[in-house]
């Protein structure tokens, strides 16, 4: 005589029997890239063309004493996005579908506004950066490159499978070795790295304190959150046999260990990237006396007389493919916050006809990003400032986020505590100082 399954036995039979599919695993790096998910994708984002130029210019200008801020930024960022992923996985909601449920509308509505026009300045300069590489390599107009990857990436967004698509930026995120390479052809002096890397050197100068919160704008950065978010609630709701942890509770330390496990790795993976760009422009540049570099296609080229053609080839490649990696993330996250806001079906899941006005929010953000490199604003100038803003706006974000995570009435039993709730107000607290840090050195 057979009975059911009550609904708790069934979760315990679906988290603890072993499937066919678990007992042919392969230990191969495709499965290992395949048990990762928004983490990954997250934190490689995050090292964009954007991002690239900043570490780029803060290596050719301060050298290997600059290395320090990968290493506190390292925990910091950790915490925050693991937050982010906690709240999207037992809420079902992103950042902004919280914040519609719970806070005031203007909240909302100013913070999603400045995160519209950061990521939208963000995008534009990162094509502005690919179609420099591209014209770098092989020649030919700029900005004929700008309008082809803009529109291959917002295309991809809304034509490809979801699934399928998410894979391809799994891949991406292997591009971003070409910055561990470059390493190999730069003269580093290992000594003063590592001394720049663990023993912090302070100028008490605006230009400096303006460097560290662009640095820190672009490596903790609003829009990673509410992707990171979004992409949990994502991953919940493709997947029928998961549920928000607010619903369903079985299996949530399970849950919260993937989520660590893949924030860490991602988080690793970027600051890895990231100090081996800083170590690089500090060894070849910045020993070099080049201290004038503006943007990531710039340290490319720099690199050619110093390093070699073959240097800036790499350099040159991992711009492109961080940026077909980055413009999908920086499109994304805006479309999740202002369509969660307005509390629209949401989701790259969804097919087209489904969220008709999310993925118009989402291609929207994509041209306006193209059409910026047609007109005079030079998308290049105001990247610097918009990592900058980037930097401001973390700050209430963050504390807004903090003030969410630790709300019954939004995490139910699952409220952040402890020492990663610590830790990410650590994370706000040095954000905020940064900033504050900055304004004073402007002022005195």
């Amino acid at each position: 005589m057979t009975r059911k399954l009550t609904s708790r036995q069934h979760h315990d039979r679906s988290d603890s029997a072993p499937t066919a599919t678990v007992r042919r695993r392969s230990y191969g790096f495709g499965r290992i890239l395949k048990t990762l998910g928004p983490g990954l994708i997250t934190g490689a984002s995050d090292d964009d063309p954007s991002g690239i130029g900043t570490y780029s210019q803060a290596g050719a200008q301060l050298g290997y004493g600059i290395g320090w801020t990968m290493l506190l930024t390292f925990p910091l960022m950790t915490a925050i996005q693991e937050i982010s992923a906690r709240v999207g996985r037992v809420t079902g909601h992103g950042i902004s579908g919280n914040v519609c449920r719970h806070y005031p509308s203007w909240i909302l509505i100013v913070v999603v506004a400045l995160l519209f026009t950061a990521n939208t300045i963000n995008i534009a300069a990162d094509l502005s950066a690919m179609a420099d590489a591209t014209k770098l390599l092989i020649g030919g107009p700029a900005i004929l490159y700008v309008v082809l990857f803009g529109v291959t990436s917002v295309a991809a967004q809304i034509l490809m499978d979801y699934r399928r698509y998410v894979a391809v930026l799994k891949w991406l995120t292997l591009s971003l070795f070409a910055y561990v390479a470059a390493l190999g052809f730069a003269k580093v002096s290992w000594t003063e790295a590592l001394a720049g890397a663990l023993l912090p050197r302070l100028s008490w100068s605006a230009d400096y304190f303006t460097t560290i919160v662009a640095i820190l704008g672009t490596t903790i950065s609003p829009y990673l959150f509410f992707w990171q978010a979004s992409q949990e609630a994502e991953e919940q709701r493709v997947d029928a046999s998961k549920h928000p942890l607010i619903k369903r509770h079985y299996g949530a330390q399970r849950e919260f260990s993937r989520i660590r496990a893949d924030t860490i790795t991602g988080m690793a993976f970027s600051n890895v990237i990231a100090l081996s760009i800083i170590i690089t422009a500090a060894a070849s540049l910045h020993a070099a006396g080049k201290t004038d570099i503006q943007t990531s296609a710039q340290a490319a080229e720099a690199l050619r007389p110093i390093a070699g053609p073959f240097a800036e080839v790499v350099f040159a490649l991992g711009i492109i493919g961080t940026g077909l990696l980055a413009i999908p993330v920086l499109a994304g996250a805006t479309a999740y916050a202002v369509g969660e806001g307005r509390r629209w079906p949401v989701g790259l899941a969804r097919k087209p006809k489904q969220a008709i006005a999310f993925y118009s929010v989402l291609a929207l953000s994509g041209g306006l990003g193209i059409a910026l490199n047609f007109t005079a604003i030079d998308p290049i100038s105001a990247l610097y400032w918009s990592a900058v803003v980037n930097g401001v706006l973390a700050v209430p974000v963050m504390v807004l986020l903090m003030f969410m995570a630790r709300r019954s009435d939004v995490m139910g039993r699952f409220a952040v505590g402890g020492w990663l709730y610590w830790l990410g107000w650590l994370s706000t607290a040095a954000m905020a100082l940064s900033v504050i840090a900055m304004g004073a050195g402007y002022l005195l």
